[in-house]
């Protein structure tokens, strides 16, 4: 648990909050749903319905900063918490943002691609769950022996937990047993800040013009 929280978690964590106060304020949670219907992720193509546009390109960042519920916002929150401080204070403020908003970006490229080649229905997604995905492969890489309570009762390393959690969300993904839930979009978080984390490494073609010691 981080002691204190650094500047660009306290502010992400700021703005979810209050962004969730204005869908509580507004009844986003009811039509006409003048949050979701500009601001979440939809699918690509044209829309079936009549009130809602369908894609924008701005969706590829805000559909993170929006909640469907206070359970859900809870449980992100406290992970972006619990991950997005020790991270932050390793990679410095301007690389965590930059990382955090790549896996988010990147979780929203990968939802998008997987609802276009396997349609099943026209959904928006929200949550901050494809950055918050991201900044547990960082904990897991920064810190590999840090134990984390499974359940909040079972110590297991960081590591360990972050291999077992992506094998889960690959199989709910590819059987679709936890329905409702974008597991690809979480994949997607880990998979692109993996590949940020190996270029600011000098591990891939493309070497960065710095090398970060992560």
């Amino acid at each position: 648990m981080p002691i204190r929280t650094p500047p660009v978690t306290r502010a992400l964590l700021i703005a979810n909050i209050l962004v969730f106060l204005l869908q509580m304020a507004l009844h986003d949670s009811q039509p006409p749903y003048p949050l979701t219907i500009p601001f979440a992720l939809w699918p690509l193509g044209p829309s079936p319905y009549s009130d809602v546009v369908g894609f924008e390109p701005w969706q590829l960042v805000t559909y993170a900063f929006l909640h469907g519920g206070m359970s859900h916002i809870l449980f992100n929150m406290l992970a972006l918490w619990m991950f997005g401080g020790p991270v932050e204070e390793a990679f410095g403020a301007r690389p965590f943002a930059l990382y955090y908003f790549v896996c988010v970006i990147g979780a929203a490229l990968t939802q998008l691609a997987v609802l276009h080649l396997f349609p099943n229905g026209y959904y928006p997604t929200v949550g901050a769950s494809g950055g918050v995905f991201g900044l547990l492969l960082a904990y897991g890489l920064l810190y590999p022996h840090h134990r984390i309570l499974l359940y909040f009762a079972i110590p297991i390393p960081a590591r360990l937990f972050v291999v077992l959690y992506g094998i889960l969300e690959l199989v709910l993904g590819v059987t679709g047993t936890q329905a409702g839930v974008a597991h690809f979009a979480h994949l997607g978080g880990l998979a692109f800040g993996f590949l940020l984390i190996l270029y600011w490494r000098g591990k891939l073609p493309w070497k960065p013009r710095r090398t970060l010691r992560l």
